[in-house]
């Protein structure tokens, strides 16, 4: 009885199922863990060599970011064709359609892993699952307001899995995720979080995202005036702490995810060379 128990316990699980198909695991569908808070945040530059154990996130624009690993592994979020007048090729772009600036119809076929957040076949998930080099890629998709209905599964969550941290960037997010999708984000130590206040989800429902979530580290985005900012900042400080060091790159580690669960706000700055 016991046997048979935990044989349909089993079932439910994806990191074994995982395993067992030689699939990339994932770390970060499991138990959040309380984590140790140090320094927050360093001054680097997208062209330096990242520490070892860490990852650098860049602000570039609207709703992109770049993420670069210790390993050498770069990926640009919600990918608009341009990052700035810098030569520079990322190894992975993950893409969102509800607008033209969260994708391009013709990404650089240089490109080698083009993530596109919704599926060929209209309103079927996409479903990514990628291992590049030290970093892994991952996908829970969500619904989109489309043409005064809606197009189900066309935005998606995308999760990097890469030294140890768990880094969710919600995309053009329109509606609170449910209870089996927020089972499939699992842990999100950062987050990268649309505060627009209505073209994706109203201030009180994305504050009500995060909360939930419960990330170490929150980092605005999809803000277009300081407004909305605000209005989220205000929102969330008795629940969060509030950094705005003025920055726009943050290098961390596991080890420098802050105590008090923090909201990050870097400024968004695309690339140059030099930098």
């Amino acid at each position: 009885m016991i046997r048979s128990a935990c044989l349909a316990l089993a079932a439910l699980l994806p990191i074994p199922l995982q395993a067992q198909t030689g699939a990339p695991v994932s770390h970060c569908i499991a138990i959040a863990q309380a984590l140790p808070g140090a320094s927050l945040v360093h001054r680097a530059a997208y062209s330096d060599p990242v520490p070892d154990y860490s990852v650098r996130l860049r602000y570039l624009t609207h709703s992109a970011y770049l993420i670069q690993s210790a390993g050498g592994v770069s990926a640009v979020t919600d990918y608009p064709g341009y990052l700035g007048s810098a030569a520079f090729l990322p190894d992975i772009v993950t893409m969102n359609h509800a607008h033209g600036t969260h994708f391009t119809a013709h990404p650089d076929p240089a490109i080698p892993h083009v993530l596109r957040g919704w599926s060929e076949t209209f309103g079927q998930p996409a479903d990514h699952l990628r291992q590049v080099g030290d970093m892994l890629v991952r996908n829970v998709s969500t619904d989109i307001r489309a043409g005064g209905g809606v197009e189900e599964n066309g935005n998606s969550i995308f999760i990097f899995e890469v030294e140890g941290l768990c880094i969710g960037h919600l995309g053009h997010l329109h509606h609170e995720p449910n209870d089996a999708q927020y089972a499939a984000i699992g842990r999100l130590d950062v987050v990268m979080v649309p505060v627009d206040g209505g073209m994706t989800l109203d201030t009180d429902s994305m504050v009500r995202v995060v909360e939930r979530l419960r990330s170490s580290l929150v980092l605005p985005m999809h803000w277009f005036s300081g407004a909305s900012l605000q209005a989220f900042l205000e929102r969330v400080s008795d629940s969060f702490a509030i950094s705005r060091p003025g920055l726009s790159e943050v290098t961390l580690s596991l080890r420098d995810l802050p105590a008090r669960p923090t909201i990050l706000v870097l400024e968004p700055r695309t690339l140059s060379d030099p930098d």
